[in-house]
């Protein structure tokens, strides 16, 4: 049985296959479906994803080709296929290919020979001539698709030409073929904004490898690049994986991933990002994620979903956009009813709402996930934008949300009076400073800036969830969870009951230290509350944010007072893991439009769960992967930022849909009853769409202070 898909059912020209990769949510169905764009043999792909099922009708027996790209499938693979494939994946209003001038150039220059010419016979014919395409692509689409605007603007095109109205007639192309080149430059510029954040795969990059006994360094292609490889970065070059530093320091400049524009300083221990450029110094970082789950594969994977999404707001503007045609059509019959004049009725025909209703909405959306992006919020697509304006009760997960998720040494207690606090601290950091382990960081970088003075000591042991182990001066050092030490190492901790409850009041966790057999000390950490977090809730709350809940494992009193001192309205204490998307689903029950923020792998399901889920830059995998919006820096200001960018970007939306029906019902209602020529219809009517379009490719901006 293949791991990646079962097959389920077959008949003669239809097979359903299970499909392991649909059970990440942020697969997208187009996507998947242009995969497999290459079968000529396919006539249609039916996704379920609730199912986790795909079904495809063929016109031959051709399922070996199907059972073949399954087998490879993968969310590399995937991304591949859109790069070859981008015509069938985006669907905006445009293709690839770039506008093209020629169509305006054309109508222009029959207009302009139109007014020189004095023979109605060759008026006639360069008329016709110029409105040609236009007719045709009219005509086409009356058979495909039934009454559209196209169809109506042709139509009143067709009807100056047989009017003799060729003034009318090249005038009106020339507005609809000037105005179609603007609006789809437009709407291709929407899409180029999104694009821009897609940045050039890295093709190579230096890795070590050891070879015949030495460690060289090698040239190879990123896709090569395996976990747990070491990578070479020098100045200049892009870093091509995520990862940590393990050696060296400098400076990297992260403006395309997190839009900071200060180049950070980078030492050992910090994490990199993909697409990020060293501007000072060279760096050895060991690979954590390389191909499709490097940050900037998952940016390619945002983009590719914000060009297919349409939202609620999108589907409203195209269903009202659809019904008002037939509106048009039976307002320009009552016009030539009433009033037997094909000049009017020219005019009604061209007073139509779709351009603007059914363009302005996705351009709006595309301008602001380019812009949220530029400052390191990612959002996967419309549908994101719009729960992120209507969510009224924002989750946060306490730890690494609103606190900074960096543990700091709060304390140093010494049960030793041999044994002062600098030299417990000294002790604990030479044995600790060869892991990455957040703790471990914690206490090297207090020891250092307290004037670390190194203890020599034998090799380190390292037992993972437990703590670590070394000698010295032949006596045995332990240091780790009181489990560790006093279960696993017997070390006897009842002289010490006290001393351990004085030292705990102090803190979130204690590190203990075992010397010679004996409980030397502890050491005090805590995960501190982010500088910014009561601004941050403040704002929250200003932007129309009803409900601030908290989310911790603390006891209830301690979870309260940091509640109280934050401004947060709802605390849920004492939390097991689990418990957390139960608590989501609970608010959504009760009607409220719920946000989550959170970023730990126990944190998935209430991602998932939520009207909007948002990961915090730090965050595990499967929470970046699952949530709707991903944060690239760690600021909980972000969260701000992007609930602003919704508001606003939803709120332009509002504007413009009010706008596109107000200002072209006066239009249709003043070409209906006479007061507007064709020529002063299509150019109103023309005009409010290209203002409304450059208006939602504006886009909105944020104040800063």
């Amino acid at each position: 049985m293949n791991s990646k898909f079962i097959k389920v059912h077959q008949i003669k020209n239809r097979a359903r296959y299970k499909l392991q990769i649909l059970k990440e949510k942020f697969i997208d169905e187009d996507i998947l479906k242009s995969y497999f764009k290459d079968i000529k043999e396919i006539n249609d792909i039916r996704i379920n994803k609730k199912a986790y099922s795909i079904i495809f009708d063929v016109s031959n027996d051709i399922f070996n080709k199907i059972e073949e790209k399954l087998e490879n499938i993968s969310l590399d693979n995937l991304l591949k296929s859109v790069t070859s494939n981008s015509n069938s994946v985006c669907v905006s209003c445009i293709g690839e290919e770039k506008p093209s001038i020629k169509g305006t150039l054309i109508a222009s220059s029959a207009l302009a020979l139109e007014r020189v010419t004095t023979n109605n016979t060759l008026k006639a014919g360069l008329t016709t001539l110029a409105c040609t395409p236009l007719l045709i692509d009219g005509t086409k689409e009356l058979f495909k698709e039934g009454l559209t605007s196209h169809v109506l603007e042709a139509g009143a095109v067709a009807i100056s030409i047989f009017r003799k109205d060729y003034l009318a007639a090249n005038s009106t192309n020339a507005m609809l073929e000037l105005g179609e080149y603007i609006e789809e430059t437009t709407v291709h510029k929407s899409d180029d904004l999104l694009k821009e954040l897609a940045k050039p795969n890295i093709e190579e990059a230096w890795i070590e490898k050891r070879v015949d006994g030495k460690v060289s360094e090698v040239l190879v292609k990123t896709e090569d690049i395996k976990i747990g490889d070491i990578v070479i970065v020098g100045a200049g070059n892009t870093v091509a994986i995520d990862g940590h530093i393990i050696d060296g320091a400098g400076t990297i400049n992260q403006v395309s991933m997190t839009g900071e524009a200060t180049p950070i300083a980078k030492y050992r221990g910090d994490k990199v990002l993909s697409g990020t450029i060293v501007e000072e110094g060279r760096f050895r970082i060991w690979a954590e994620h390389v191909g499709a789950n490097t940050a900037t594969q998952r940016i390619k994977h945002y983009i590719e979903n914000s060009l297919n999404e349409k939202s609620s707001a999108q589907l409203k503007a195209n269903k009202l956009a659809d019904k008002l045609v037939p509106v048009t059509l039976g307002l320009a019959s009552a016009a030539y009813i009433f009033t037997k004049d094909f000049e009017r009725v020219a005019s009604v025909l061209q007073a139509d709402y779709s351009c603007a209703l059914k363009l302005a909405t996705p351009v709006a959306f595309k301008s602001t996930i380019s812009k949220a992006g530029h400052s390191g919020i990612m959002i996967k697509g419309a549908k994101s934008i719009e729960a992120l304006a209507s969510a009224d009760t924002f989750v946060f997960d306490k730890t690494g949300t609103l606190t900074s998720g960096e543990l700091e040494v709060i304390s140093v207690d010494s049960y030793d009076k041999n044994w002062t606090e600098e030299k417990l601290l000294n002790l604990t950091a030479s044995t600790e400073e060869h892991y990455f382990h957040p703790v471990a960081e914690a206490v090297v970088k207090a020891a250092k800036e307290r004037g670390f003075v190194h203890m020599h000591h034998e090799e380190v042991e390292f037992i993972v969830a437990h703590g670590v182990k070394t000698e010295i001066k032949g006596k045995a050092v332990i240091i780790g969870s009181r489990h560790f030490l006093e279960d696993d190492e017997k070390i006897d901790f009842k002289p010490y009951k006290k001393e351990i409850e004085e030292s705990l009041k102090k803190c979130d966790t204690l590190l203990y230290v075992a010397y010679d057999g004996k409980l030397l000390g502890t050491i005090g950490l805590s995960d501190e509350i982010r500088s910014n977090t009561k601004d941050a809730i403040k704002k929250l709350k200003s932007l129309g944010v009803k409900n601030i809940v908290m989310l911790t494992g603390d006891i209830k009193e301690k979870a309260l007072k940091v509640a109280e001192e934050l401004g947060i309205d709802e605390v849920r204490a004492e939390l097991l893991p689990q418990e957390k998307a139960d608590i989501v689903k609970e608010l959504m029950d009760e009607g409220r439009k719920v946000a989550f923020i959170g970023d730990g792998i126990n944190d998935a399901p209430a991602l998932i769960s939520s009207h909007v889920g948002i990961s915090m830059s730090k965050g595990a995998d499967i929470a970046k992967a699952t949530a709707d919006i991903s944060l690239l820096k760690d600021d909980i200001m972000a969260v701000v930022e992007a609930k602003e960018y919704a508001n606003k970007t939803m709120s332009l939306i509002n504007t413009n849909f009010n706008a596109t029906v107000g200002i072209n019902s006066g239009i249709l209602a003043g070409a209906t009853f006479g007061l507007f020529s064709p020529i002063t219809t299509a150019i109103l009517h023309n005009g409010t769409t290209i203002a409304l379009l450059f208006n939602s490719i504006k886009g909105v901006n944020l104040a800063r202070k």
